[in-house]
């Protein structure tokens, strides 16, 4: 038996934009430190995930996973909401 466990990026990240049909925008933050200097900084990226059957609004914490690509920019799929956004 030659099975291949396949082990897939996952990233958590916050909804920017939800205009879209069937995709989001995901904004992902990490923390890193400067080599030379030593101060901790923020650097972010935005992806676009593909959303279906869940509902994942702007604000929402979300977490995605890395797929075979789907469009051209959309190569990610939203797996869970982590956490809906509060307010309305």
């Amino acid at each position: 038996m030659n099975e291949t466990v396949e082990t897939r990026r996952t990233l958590q990240g916050r909804v920017v934009s939800d205009k879209m049909a069937k995709t989001v925008t995901v904004l992902v933050e990490r923390r890193v430190k400067h080599p030379l200097i030593g101060k901790v900084m923020i650097r972010s990226r935005k992806y676009h995930a593909h959303v279906e059957g869940l509902e994942a609004g702007a604000g929402d914490m979300v977490q995605i996973e890395e797929c075979a690509p789907i469009s051209k920019t959309k190569a990610w799929r939203v797996t869970k909401v982590v956490e809906k956004a509060r307010g309305v």
